[in-house]
């Protein structure tokens, strides 16, 4: 039976398979590569019986070949795509394992109970009892450092600013995690202008071939057939590619949008569970308290 109420290696998405882990909402760069590979390749498995039947151009388009030679340029895209999907998948259910953390009873639930520096140690202890690896719970973490600090802090505004710059630290290390996936959107559809001017050039060099061979207006006709019709497979991989960066960017916005409520709910609790029961009292109070104990 698991000892504590919130068991971090248990609870988080990478930890609990054994692999290293990031704290708080940040992901593992390589964990999510091979879960983009692993969809990317569901995704095709899918796809095949319907490419098969080779009767839906949407279908088809994703695969390379064929009689309108297309490349393999929407390979590297949808790759693209379910890595940019996987970490958002991820970060989703850390996210998740965050918000367990805003439900933990920190102190005992009565008006008049006030936090001292007294008092602090007791409860870091009785917090590290109860949660494993509470540096990797944002609010729990953003407490606990409060509290180890509380001696050295001789006012109430003194805490509320650690917590204002704790909050902005977390703050930016959660920006910090979508770098990635903002680099994947933007390279999304430079992929896919690519593979579009990759299909221009070999259009456009085999009508300029028959030209070369001063061929007659039947064989250009057909010669300018076959430009239009490489045209538009061209166009589909620039097609994929932004129709993917659209889907991914809304998906991480709406990620985004979570997260930075999760902070503000993390700014909420520690109002309600820490700086409003604060009480702060001076040295010689302290000593004459522990004296006559």
């Amino acid at each position: 039976m698991d000892i504590f109420e919130l068991n971090w290696k248990r609870l988080d998405p990478e930890a609990k398979w054994g692999i290293r882990a990031k704290k708080y909402t940040g992901v593992n760069n390589i964990y999510t590569f091979c879960l983009g590979v692993l969809f990317t390749g569901i995704f095709y498995i899918l796809l095949l019986p319907l490419y098969w039947l080779n009767k839906y151009q949407m279908v088809n388009m994703f695969f390379h070949g064929g009689p309108e030679n297309r490349s393999t340029i929407p390979y590297y895209t949808m790759l693209l795509t379910f890595w940019c999907l996987a970490i958002l998948l991820v970060k989703w259910q850390k996210l998740k394992v965050q918000r367990k953390a805003l439900a933990f009873k920190l102190i005992p639930e009565t008006a008049d109970y006030v936090i001292s520096s007294m008092n602090a140690n007791e409860i870091i202890v009785n917090m590290g009892n109860k949660v494993n690896r509470v540096e990797n719970f944002i609010v729990l973490w953003r407490v606990q450092r409060a509290l180890s600090n509380l001696k050295n802090i001789g006012r109430v505004s003194d805490v509320s600013a650690l917590l204002s710059d704790l909050a902005s630290d977390d703050s930016n290390y959660i920006e910090n995690t979508y770098t990635l996936p903002k680099g994947l959107i933007w390279a999304i559809p430079v992929i896919g202008f690519i593979g579009t001017v990759l299909g221009l050039s070999q259009a456009v060099g085999g009508f300029g071939q028959v030209i070369a061979r001063g061929a007659d207006l039947d064989a250009l006709k057909t010669a300018l057939g076959g430009v239009t019709g490489g045209l538009a497979t061209a166009f589909e991989t620039t097609l994929i590619a932004l129709v993917a960066a659209l889907a991914v960017q809304l998906l991480m916005t709406l990620e985004m949008q979570k997260e930075e409520d999760f902070l503000d709910d993390c700014a909420g609790y520690c109002h309600d569970n820490l700086t409003s029961h604060l009480k702060m009292i001076n040295i010689d109070d302290e000593i004459d308290e522990e004296m006559n104990r």
